[in-house]
């Protein structure tokens, strides 16, 4: 086989590959577009800052609520003890008038 009839028949298999190369990229041009576009899964965002704050916020919450109700509950005994002192008075000022 002389050099021309090989080079001839490279260039016809390289042709044929061309060809062939050509149809592989025709065909996964085709299933790009008709396949769907995939949107990327969300990225699920981290919540520890969340819980980190709200660690630190429930026990200041807890206390100035305990703080609160018993403020509330001294509030209430000062009340009664007022309003009894100011009862038995009302009644000494009214046995002092008859």
């Amino acid at each position: 086989m002389s050099d021309i009839e090989r080079a001839a028949r490279d260039a016809v298999e390289a042709q044929a590959n061309s060809e062939q190369l050509a149809l592989v990229m025709a065909i996964l041009q085709a299933q790009q577009v008709t396949q769907p576009v995939q949107q990327p899964a969300p990225v699920q965002q981290q919540n520890t800052g969340k819980w980190i704050a709200l660690g630190v916020a429930a026990p200041f919450l807890a206390v100035t609520l305990a703080i609160s109700v018993m403020a509330f509950a001294i509030s209430a005994v000062a009340l009664t003890i007022c309003v009894l002192v100011l009862r038995g008075l009302w009644a000494d000022f009214q046995k002092g008038k008859r």
